[in-house]
């Protein structure tokens, strides 16, 4: 049986260029985005990508922190297993913690349930309804945010940073189903998720100076790491932040 790979966030940046990637290395796609009418082309570019690779392409348009979304995508789904979740959402408040423009307590809440709790909720639901058997791979995006803080960046470092303790349990809780689940920390990459962040250009800036590879990050460099961590040989290989940062990271 054919297997799948279901990406949330697959309309750009990290999402786009693994749901390119894994469907070259034979597998289906589900993706989740949130696209509207003006950025809609991005995700009908990926998808005949995918297609011009050979693998099927079903995708949805919504928000992929929504219970009912969740479970129309699920339902949808259902009798096709699931290889691979790939969670890549980057939608969330950037202000600070404190002061007159404080973020609230729902922008809060938002930014951490989508970026970071959504997560559970999906793998939950894949596990309960028996989408995802053994030797399935769980693959989240987090940032350095998830451990240091940058200007404006505090709703997202708290949710980088439950992201990475949700891993760490989800390895826990599904070693005896034989899945796997693993963060990815990638370096500096040029995405419209990065674009969003106020100063973006002096953290490209920095980043740019410390990577020894003279290069920043790209989507792609972190989209082939995945398609080679799928692997069945990677069965002892879980609860991990894994850098994918071409040596960003050990300069600073």
């Amino acid at each position: 049986m054919t297997e799948w790979a279901l990406i949330l966030g697959a309309s750009s940046g990290f999402g786009a260029a693994v749901a390119r990637e894994l469907a070259h290395a034979g597998l289906n796609i589900f993706g989740v985005h949130m696209d509207r009418r003006e950025t809609l082309p991005l995700a009908e570019e990926v998808q005949r990508q995918i297609r011009e690779a050979g693998r099927e392409a079903v995708f949805f348009n919504g928000n992929a922190a929504d219970e009912a979304k969740r479970r129309e995508v699920l339902d949808e789904i259902a009798g096709r297993p699931v290889r691979v979740l790939f969670h890549s959402l980057a939608f969330g408040s950037l202000k600070p913690v404190v002061g007159a423009e404080a973020v609230n307590q729902r922008q809060l809440e938002m930014t951490v349930d989508v970026m970071g709790n959504s997560l559970v909720y999906w793998t939950r639901d894949l596990v309960e309804r028996k989408l995802m058997p053994r030797g399935g791979r769980i693959y989240a995006m987090t940032s350095e945010g998830g451990t240091k803080a940058i200007p404006q960046y505090g709703p997202v470092s708290a949710a980088k940073a439950v992201l990475e303790a949700h891993i760490r349990q989800l390895a826990v809780e599904l070693a005896p189903h034989g899945i796997t689940a693993n963060a990815i920390l990638a370096g500096v990459t040029d995405t419209p998720a990065l674009r969003k962040i106020p100063g973006n250009e002096r953290i490209a800036e920095f980043a740019l100076a410390r990577n020894p590879h003279g290069r920043l990050t790209r989507p792609e460099d972190i989209a082939r790491c995945v398609s080679a961590l799928i692997s069945e040989n990677t069965y002892w290989m879980t609860g991990n932040t894994i850098r994918v940062d071409g040596g960003e990271g050990t300069t600073g």
